[in-house]
């Protein structure tokens, strides 16, 4: 998906994917790269939906390319990670960028997503 920023004031384009990479049983892995702002979110939330909905107890996310996370990120995040739980699943975040490991830090939810 590539989307332009809408915030970005010399209109340059800014790539977006949330791809699922593997699947194995009840298992998600995705791939998240680039800005995770509030429209990105909405598509993994929908995303994360679909899997959740589908029979997934287990998703992981790779977050070593995102360049941008924001509290739009962390809502769907945590809204997935609650309902894997209620299922007796997980969601962890995997190699995450530095930016995701600070924003996730701040919010004190280092411990509980961080793979």
């Amino acid at each position: 998906m590539m989307l332009r920023g809408g915030n970005n004031t010399n209109n340059e384009k800014h790539e977006f994917s949330f791809n699922l990479d593997e699947r194995i049983g009840t298992t998600r892995r995705f791939i998240l790269k680039g800005r995770v702002s509030v429209n990105e979110a909405a598509f993994m939330e929908r995303e994360l939906e679909y899997a959740i909905q589908s029979g997934c107890t287990t998703v992981i996310i790779n977050m070593s390319r995102v360049s941008m996370f924001t509290s739009a990120g962390i809502r769907v995040i945590l809204a997935a990670y609650k309902k894997l739980k209620k299922l007796g699943g997980e969601l962890k975040i995997e190699s995450p960028a530095e930016n995701v490991r600070n924003v996730i830090g701040m919010v004190a939810l280092d411990e509980l997503l961080l793979r």
